[in-house]
């Protein structure tokens, strides 16, 4: 069965174990959470998902918006995992056997605390066309 931009974390995790930048830091790379990660660890998910119809009807390109969270217990690592990660990602495109990632391009970031991680978090927030 072909896959769909639903399955875009697929393509997002390989880019980021592939990464040397990303696996001198962490090759511990979730998707959507853990409950048994040791810091630092990645993990991302999708947020959002738009398709564009073409003219004709049928179904055309998707955009999918896939969140990167960076948690670490130091600050400067947390930032140091951020820009390892936008490396990798950043205006790259990619293909699996079943799918195209056209463009995956930075859209938004943030920082913050996490208590019940007990962890600095960098969001990295991705525009992905497939």
């Amino acid at each position: 069965m072909a896959k769909t931009s639903l399955s875009a974390g697929e393509i997002i995790r390989s880019m980021l174990l592939g990464s040397e930048a990303v696996s001198a830091i962490t090759t511990r790379i979730f998707p959507v959470a853990t409950d048994k990660a040791e810091l630092p660890y990645v993990a991302y998910r999708r947020s959002k998902h738009e398709q564009q119809p073409s003219k004709a009807g049928y179904a055309g390109a998707d955009t999918v918006q896939i969140e990167v969270n960076c948690y670490s217990a130091g600050y400067a690592e947390g930032l140091a995992l951020a820009e390892a990660v936008r490396e990798a990602l950043d205006c790259q495109s990619a293909e699996t056997e079943s799918l195209l990632m056209r463009s995956c391009v930075l859209a938004d970031s943030e920082e913050y605390w996490a208590d019940g991680a007990d962890a600095y978090v960098q969001n990295l927030v991705f525009n992905i066309k497939i």
